[in-house]
């Protein structure tokens, strides 16, 4: 799948007025979650996202990744989009099930097990916490 497209997906599925929004909370979202994760899943996951979208979990600010739950999560996205922390639930959600389309379901698992309880389910999985 190719940057438009999955933009476009993102756009559909979280109800976005407009392709640049679509486009800012997929950034948003992604360096987000590439602040959770460490830096071979970035890259990993980057290497199968579509260009330039990659680039938002492996971005030139990247640190240490960071351990927190499906709740601080939230709160992250939504500072950085300026929502509240159920749009950012639902922002968070568009994105990552799109991430899950341009993801082979057995490396999308293998992904996911690495992350904590309620992650799976932004993902479009069944959290098995759950």
């Amino acid at each position: 799948m190719d940057c438009d497209e999955f933009i476009a997906r993102v756009r559909e599925r979280g109800e976005y007025r407009s392709t640049d929004e679509a486009q800012k909370i997929t950034e948003d979202v992604l360096e987000v979650l590439g602040q959770r994760i460490d830096a071979g899943q970035a890259e990993d996951l980057a290497s199968r996202m579509p260009d330039p979208l990659g680039r938002a979990l492996t971005g030139p600010g990247r640190r240490q990744p960071e351990e927190f739950g499906i709740e601080e999560f939230y709160r992250r996205v939504a500072d950085r989009t300026g929502a509240r922390p159920r749009t950012a639930q639902w922002d968070a959600g568009a994105v990552l099930t799109t991430v899950a389309d341009s993801v082979t379901g057995g490396e999308l698992d293998r992904f996911v097990s690495r992350l904590p309880a309620g992650y799976a389910v932004l993902f479009g999985r069944a959290d098995p916490a759950g």
